[in-house]
Parts: C-alpha cells; structure tokens; sequence
C-alpha cells in the first residue's frame, strides 16, 4: 500500500506545520513544495514515478510520509490525470497528478484536455531536467528538457507556470489550485525544474495565510438580473429549463426540482455531463441522451422561455436559424475561458439574457424571489426495472446488459461513474446528482477506467456502489487503470459492453458507403477486434481484478452479477465482460441520424 511513515514530527504533521529541521537535516525547495500540497488540503496525489520529480517524491516519502497527499501509483500518466478527473467529478475539488517531463506530460494530454472539456479541477504538477544546462547529467536530461514545457497543454488548461524558486512555487501552486477550482473550473498546470526541487533551503519561509490568498469568490447574480429573470418565468405559459453544468451538490439539486415544479417547467438533461434532475420526474422532457430526441427539440422551440443552465452546446438544441420566438436565458460563467485553439465552446448560442452567475447560485435566488418552498430530498436505493420481455436465446445487448444489472443492484445506493455511448437513458432513473457523473468530457476514448477509479475513491466509504460500464475500445485503452484500483483498495464494480469492435466507427463507414453508392458491406474492415478476440477478461484479472466473461446468456449474466457485486461488497473490484451485438440504440427511433448513435467500443 505504500504508506510507510518515518520518524518525521508527527505532531508537527498533524496540524500541519512546517516541522523545524534537527540539527545537521538539511530542507530541501521540494520539502517547501511538498508540505505546500498538504496545507492546501490535498488528498492524494496520483502519478507514475518519473526522475524530473525525484526530489518531489522523495519529500513525499521521507519528509511527508506518505500519509497526506498519499501518493497513487499509476501505470500510466494518462490513468494519473483520468484519476484526478473522476475525484473531482464527485467531489467538485482538485487533487494532484505528477506528469514526469514532457514525456509523461504528452501521455497525460488527452486526459487533461478531457477534464479540460468536462470543466473538472485538476491539478498537474510537472517537471523538467534541470534548465541550468550546467546541471544536466549527458543525453537523458537535455532530452527531458524543454524551452517552453507548458505551450504542450497551454491551449486547454486555465492556466500554467513554471515557477524559478521554491518560493515561487509554492505560491505558483496556491495559485493554481485557486484557479482550477474557480468556476469555470478546469485543469491547470505547474512544472517544477528539478533543479529547483534539490535546491537546499537556508531558512524555513514563514508559513502563508492560504485562506486569505485564495479566497472563495462568489458567483451570485446580481439582483437587478434575478428580478428580470424571475418576471419573465413568472408570466410564462410554457416553460422549459435546460439544466446543464451544474454541481454534485444535493441542496442544489432540490432547489433545482422546487423550482421547476413551480413554474410547471419542463426539463431537459444530457448524458454528457452528471445528473442533474430526477430523470423519471413528470416535467422530464424525455430520457437524458447525447443528443435531445425530436420531440424534445420541438417541445424547446415551441416554448415562450428558456432557462439555460450551462447547457453544454446550446446552439444545438436552438440554432440561430431555428426561428425561436421566445425568450431565451443563459446562465453560464463558461465565455469566461474560451479561446481560440480549442472548439469545444460550441457555436455561438442564442441569448436575450446573458448573465454572468453560477447556475446553482442563480436557481437559490430564483427560488427566494418567487418564494419557493423548498424540501430536502434524500438519495434512495435503486429500484427494479420494468419487466423485460425474454429474449428467447438471442445474442445479449447493451439494454439486456442493463436490465440485469439493475435486477442485481435493487436496494443499493449506486453511482453509474462513467457510461458507453450506447446507453438507453430510460433504462435507469437518475435521482440523486450522485447517481450519474456524466461523460469524459473530451471524447477521448480511454479515459473511461482511470475515471472511473477516481470517482471510486472519491466515493469510497460513503456506501454508494460505484458501477462503471465501458466499451471494449475503452477499457482496452485504458485497462491498467485498473491496477490502481486493485493496489489502493479502492472498491469498484467495471462491465464491459463488448461488441468486439470499434462499431461506431462501423456506422459512420457504412454512411459513406450509402453517400458515395459503395459496398455496404465493407464497413467492418479496419473496425473489428477478432481474429484473435481479446480476453478482455483476462487483462482485467491480469491487473488483480477478480474478472468474468466473457458471458453470452442472461443465466450466466445474473450469475456473474450476483458474484461480482458481492466482491464489491467486500472491498474488491469486479470486472464483467458481457459480450454484447452491435446495433442501433433505441435513440434512432426518435428520428436521430445514424452518425449520432455511438457504441460500446468505437470513436464519436
């Protein structure tokens, strides 16, 4: 496990004081560093050991202890980042991850930039060779060295730094994780010269006033806003709310139901991101998708007001051509980081009411201006699912694949941590905000796993089940992620939807065919994941998972549910593979063309 503690000031460590170094011990700039990241309240620190940060670790270790930030080993630096992210997916709050160089940092990209687009605090510390050339050792440390380390993620983090002195870093990292954590939160960067790190300190600093460097700030609107904002729901007729980006928080959550049975609102979700309205309520549009059904999308432009919080791609459900005669309001703080090199700030959306605010803060002010009464709700057990019609020994699918998981999970307090792009959103009600914790972000397959064992952690110890459902390409992607969970003792229940192939894919090659009058039947080539199949398995038990599959029939589905849950129940993790037929999800029945239908193993 890793936690060996040595001699160190327990005292000290406990109230988190620098401890006073004994005669003869010398203190290092990564000493400083180190106890920086305690005193910001950071709980672990997940990474793949790497010599820029040497010096880091070993005050980690020998100087820290080990016990607060714990250090999480990784088997890749893409999992330390994905980790990072599924915390902050429950939490709301960063933890670290430690990138070795410019070469950990460029196999963390794609996590960040997923944790980037999922608007999630992430704290990555880097490193380099030492920038004193005089100090590199010959070869490996010039080629761990690079002019300008932060321009690798600089176009999708809040912010980055390479600070010259511990003294600078440890102010460099307060700053950082202030910015990461303000809305909009998202990932932020600091790299630290290892140079920097072995520096011997003279003096021990005099400690720094964190709470008042790094403040909270609020997003409230203004009361002139709220005013307009309520006039106009008041006096509507037909009403609708967009609840997009918004927190884990369950107070947040009630205040958001009170107010839209108020208002006789109905309600819009999205598979993107995290619950964030009881999806089997009556003012429920339709079930959470990617992509909004037909009638759902009619029902938004036929409405006299809209209430967008923070939804993810509102030109998508109100296009500018799309004639919208009503009013629409935007609640969202996101303009605030976008730039020029990423797109995923969507096409420009639609507003009569831009206003600057927290969507949770501006729904509380909403409720006490319309004198809302609000009632506090508590999370329930899952409950069964509608009687399912036999399938009579027809090959299992993603809808038979959550049926029975369902069955099995009746009673339990579940967190779905990460979802296929397959998945039915009818098929299993969202009620509490915890319930669901919404896509990778970025779409970048891979991420699913290392997502998954962070939001695990997060929820180890508050009896909620976490229960992760990838595609094959992803968990193949991603898989030693796994590891992580197995080592730590972090609880978690994995299945795998896999169709043994990257099928999405299959579907967008199949439409080509049909545009250019080519051979349908072609579309399987450079997609399938046969001849061999992978035992997928088999790499879950490689990385000490108790694992089963790969299972073809109900029987053995609800045999293998029923063993793996009670794994879960005692403190293991679980993996199931289910081996699942491609096809269509029950969204194209509600008029979706086929490039938005995604599946278990392929690519958006």
């Amino acid at each position: 496990m890793n936690t060996r503690v040595t001699a160190q000031d327990s005292t000290a460590l406990a109230n988190k004081e620098l401890p006073v170094a004994s005669n003869g011990t010398a203190l290092f700039g990564s000493d400083l560093i180190a106890h920086t990241l305690r005193s910001l309240d950071i709980p672990f620190i997940a990474l793949v050991p790497g010599a820029s940060f040497r010096g880091l670790h070993d005050s980690l270790v020998n100087y820290l202890g080990n016990t607060s930030p714990q250090m999480l080993v990784c088997l890749h630096e893409e999992h330390s980042v994905a980790i990072a992210h599924g915390y902050a997916k429950v939490t709301g709050k960063p933890i670290a991850a430690a990138v070795h160089s410019n070469v950990g940092l460029m196999h963390a990209t794609m996590a960040i930039f997923n944790a980037w687009c999922d608007r999630m605090p992430v704290l990555v510390i880097g490193a380099t060779g030492p920038v004193d050339a005089a100090k590199r050792r010959p070869w490996i440390d010039w080629i761990h060295t690079a002019a300008d380390q932060g321009a690798i993620v600089r176009p999708y983090v809040k912010w980055d730094n390479q600070p010259a002195s511990p003294l600078a870093a440890r102010e460099a990292i307060v700053r950082a994780k202030w910015i990461s954590e303000t809305l909009p939160a998202g990932p932020v960067y600091v790299n630290l010269d290892a140079g920097l790190q072995e520096d011997r300190l003279e003096a021990m600093p005099a400690p720094l006033d964190i709470s008042r460097m790094a403040a909270h700030i609020s997003h409230a609107p203004g009361e002139v806003d709220v005013e307009r904002v309520a006039a106009l729901l008041k006096d509507a007729k037909r009403p609708i709310i967009l609840a997009g980006r918004v927190s884990r928080d369950r107070k947040a959550w009630d205040e958001r139901v009170a107010l839209a049975e108020k208002l006789g609102a109905r309600v819009l979700t999205d598979l993107k991101i995290g619950a964030s309205f009881p999806t089997d309520h009556p003012l429920m549009l339709s079930p959470p998708a990617i992509f909004p059904s037909s009638s759902a999308l009619e029902a938004i432009r036929d409405a006299d007001v809209v209430l967008d919080l923070d939804w993810v791609a509102p030109a998508g459900v109100l296009p500018p051509e799309a004639g919208f005669s009503g009013k629409l309001i935007r609640v969202s703080l996101d303009h605030h980081i976008h730039n020029g090199w990423s797109m995923d700030h969507q096409a420009m959306p639609l507003a009569d009411l831009l206003i600057a605010a927290d969507p949770d803060q501006m729904v509380f002010a909403l409720n006490r201006r319309l004198d809302v009464n609000v009632e506090s709700g508590a999370s329930q057990g899952l409950d069964a699912p509608a009687e399912q019609a036999a399938s009579d020994g027809a090959p299992l699918s993603v809808p038979d694949l959550a049926y029975e998981l369902r069955r099995a999970l009746i009673g339990k307090h579940v967190s779905l941590t990460h979802l296929p792009l397959s998945w039915d959103g009818g098929c299993w009600p969202f009620r509490d905000p915890l319930d669901f914790l919404g896509s990778d972000g970025g779409g970048g397959i891979g991420g699913g796993p290392g997502i998954a064992v962070g939001a695990a952690l997060a929820l180890r110890g508050t009896g909620r089940m976490p229960v992760a459902i990838c595609g094959d390409g992803d968990f193949l992607m991603g898989a030693t992620a796994v590891w992580t969970a197995v080592h730590y003792r972090i609880p978690m229940l994995m299945v795998i939807a896999n169709n043994r192939s990257f099928y999405n894919d299959e579907v967008h090659q199949e439409r080509m065919a049909r545009m250019r009058g080519r051979p349908v039947e072609n579309k399987w080539i450079g997609q399938r994941m046969d001849d061999p199949e992978v035992d997928i398995a088999a790499v879950a038990r490689a990385q000490g998972a108790t694992a089963f599959g790969p299972v073809k029939d109900r029987e053995a589905l609800t045999k293998a549910y029923q063993e793996a849950i009670a794994i879960v129940d005692a403190g293991g993790v679980a993996v199931v593979e289910v081996h699942v037929e491609p096809g269509y999800t029950p969204a194209m029945a509600s008029g979706l063309t086929r490039e938005h239908a995604g599946h278990g193993g392929g690519r958006s």
